[in-house]
């Protein structure tokens, strides 16, 4: 038994660092997909049958919450849909994947500050410190484009402040609900929702091509349904905050993987920029960062 506990900790690291490269390919598999599905289409077809396979697993679970947990998980997934949407609009328009994780990554950063703003939370100094430094990251990105913000910038920008608003909301929401059936139905609900909007708005493909369909599974299957089943798995096993270090990453692969297959390339700009955005994300967590460290060494 204590032996299992002690192997918990880097079953933790290894799980997490598992679901970083899962979401930087999700970057991948997304845009992909983009090209052969409207974007409201893609995303919610993709978290409605994410969201159903997570329900099988989490039936029994389901089976045992009141209305108000039901309405309170769907009503997060509300704030989910929003998040989602601007997201999946902003990789729609994003010319550079890479830049576009990073400045995604600044809801990891706004955390802190939307619990001060909203809920009365304490942030550690270390974030007034590492906030600066993020935005004139961000606006290093902005300069590269002339001078003004390109659409997806400011899509994902805002895409982030919304998760950072949803982490907030479901850290206190998953106190009093289970993680599996609460990220089951928001899921679902989000599925529902921005499959409804792209009904409305958007003009549907008379038919998908296999490698459209290739993509949108990869989606479903690697980026949302395992990714999210082992990020509850390893969150379990850590803390939030170690588990936001490691969730760090993200940006990282995502340029890493863009490089490798769109053979993007940064600007000096960009790099100055997205190097800002991640040094602030170090600083912010930094406690954490040095508690990793400490651990690999020994």
């Amino acid at each position: 038994m204590t032996d299992s506990l002690e192997r918990s900790p880097l079953r933790a690291d290894l799980l997490l660092l598992t679901v970083t490269l899962l979401a930087a390919a999700g970057w991948i598999f997304s845009k992909e997909a983009l090209a052969g599905m409207p974007p409201l289409l893609f995303i919610g077809t993709r978290f409605l049958l994410a969201g159903l396979i997570l329900v099988l697993f989490a039936l029994p679970a389901l089976r045992r919450l009141s209305r108000r947990d039901l309405a309170t998980s769907a009503g997060v997934g509300l704030l989910f849909s929003a998040a989602l949407g601007f997201w999946v609009m902003g990789l729609f328009h994003s010319r550079h994947l890479g830049e576009s994780a990073f400045i995604n990554s600044l809801g990891i950063l706004l955390v802190p500050v939307v619990a001060r703003l909203l809920f009365g939370d304490r942030p550690p100094r270390t974030t007034w410190i590492a906030l600066p430094i993020a935005l004139i990251g961000f606006g290093l990105l902005s300069l590269n484009a002339g001078l003004r913000l390109e659409p997806s910038q400011w899509l994902i920008a805002t895409s982030a402040l919304l998760f950072s608003l949803l982490i907030n909301t479901n850290t206190r929401v998953v106190r009093h609900l289970p993680a599996l059936p609460l990220t089951a139905i928001q899921l679902t609900v989000v599925g529902v929702l921005l499959s409804l909007a792209s009904a409305l708005v958007e003009p549907w493909p008379a038919r998908l091509g296999g490698d459209i369909l290739g993509w949108l599974a990869a989606s479903i299957l690697l980026s949302s349904t395992l990714r999210f089943f082992l990020q509850i798995h390893a969150q379990g096993l850590t803390t939030p905050s170690h588990a936001a270090v490691i969730l760090m990453l993200e940006a990282v692969w995502t340029a890493l993987l863009a490089a490798a297959w769109y053979g993007e390339t940064m600007t000096l700009l960009q790099l100055a920029g997205c190097s800002l955005i991640f040094t602030a994300l170090l600083i912010n967590r930094w406690y954490w960062v040095r508690k990793l460290v400490l651990r690999l060494a020994t």
